[in-house]
């Protein structure tokens, strides 16, 4: 530990992300990325975006971008807000809303951001137990508060929650800021986007990394009520007016405009992760219902910290997170058929190896 470091850096734990290694091929299914390609017409614009103009500074209003946004989910543009990526655009919003002192909640089991950014930003927290089924307790969430955050689908288990109960949260809640993550929504969540004009103390947080495509290019959207917005840009413009660059908005704004692609990406997504978790069902796996591109899975005669070292031994990474409650469960991203079917034989063969 560093002597010069300041009393928050030594306090926080860091979120870890998927790792990354490098030392031989693996079949990739540990960080929820998407395993089909962009659309073409993203790699077209990224081509007529790199020219002599990236020697000017990107718009820092993304005013193309937010329109393209608006027109897509059905809003005014000045009720959208872009950022690299979600990730960037949640710690904004916990700036720009939430206060020392008074608590914010969020499920005990969720994004493991979440409590790093309350650290960084020297807020409380109150993490609200998930049920027995790990579906979040909506009634739990009425009670005074400084804040709520709510990743819908929920991550790592990929449970949703419908609208109407984000509905029943916003209602009991008039006073706080409710923000709800939606990085997964598109695989098959109801999205709260038609609760936005109803409610103005909601905030959607989007990304265009999952079902877009676009995990490299870092792209991020938040919609909400005008006062909302304007208050995220506040935060931005004190820390980093030009926070996309040019080829950024440039691919983000052809990968909403292909929605014919995206339409045919999630379906096949969605496809290959029902027929896994029946397969994964049909060998003794508990598997939670997922509306995610992922599945959160665990065996009854098998230790998943053993299964996860067993797997990445042959070439397949997934995500173990060392965790109260969820330490017997592996995060398994969906790939390719081809990626799931060798998934799927190397697996069944370790737990049938347990079982004998």
């Amino acid at each position: 530990m560093s002597r010069y470091w300041s009393q928050t850096t030594k306090r926080i734990k860091p979120y870890v992300p998927g790792e990354q290694p490098r030392d031989k091929t693996y079949i990739k299914l540990n960080t929820n990325e998407n395993p089909y390609p962009p659309s073409p017409r993203v790699i077209e614009a990224l081509h007529r975006a790199a020219d002599e103009s990236l020697r000017r500074y990107p718009d820092p209003e993304c005013e193309e971008l937010r329109q393209t946004i608006a027109r897509c989910v059905g809003v005014a543009r000045e009720q959208v807000f872009c950022g690299n990526g979600s990730d960037e655009l949640l710690a904004f919003a916990f700036l720009a809303f939430f206060n020392p002192g008074t608590p914010i909640l969020f499920p005990d089991i969720t994004y493991s951001f979440y409590p790093v950014y309350c650290t960084v930003f020297h807020l409380d927290y109150e993490p609200v137990p998930l049920d027995m089924s790990f579906t979040i307790p909506v009634e739990k969430f009425f009670v005074p508060n400084g804040g709520i955050v709510i990743a819908n689908p929920n991550a790592p288990t990929g449970t949703c929650l419908p609208r109407a109960a984000v509905r029943e949260i916003l209602e009991h809640n008039f006073g706080s800021v409710v923000i709800v993550d939606e990085a997964y929504c598109d695989f098959g969540a109801e999205s709260a986007v038609p609760l936005v004009q109803e409610f103005p103390n909601l905030l959607i947080v989007q990304t265009l990394s999952k079902s877009r495509s676009l995990a490299g290019l870092r792209v991020g959207f938040a919609i909400g009520h005008q006062e909302l917005i304007e208050g995220v840009r506040r935060v931005k413009d004190s820390m980093n007016s030009y926070t996309l660059d040019r080829l950024a908005l440039a691919g983000a704004v052809a990968a909403l405009e292909d929605e014919a692609y995206y339409r045919e990406t999630i379906r096949r997504v969605i496809a290959t992760r029902e027929r896994t978790a029946a397969a994964l069902r049909a060998v003794g796996f508990s598997v939670i219902p997922s509306k995610a591109n992922f599945l959160f899975i665990t065996h009854p005669e098998a230790k998943a910290t053993e299964l996860y070292q067993q797997l990445r031994d042959r070439g397949v990474l997934v995500r173990h997170f060392n965790l109260p409650r969820i330490d017997n469960y592996l995060r398994v991203s969906i790939g390719t058929d081809q990626e799931m079917d060798a998934f799927l034989d190397c697996i069944t063969a370790l737990v049938q190896k347990t079982g004998t």
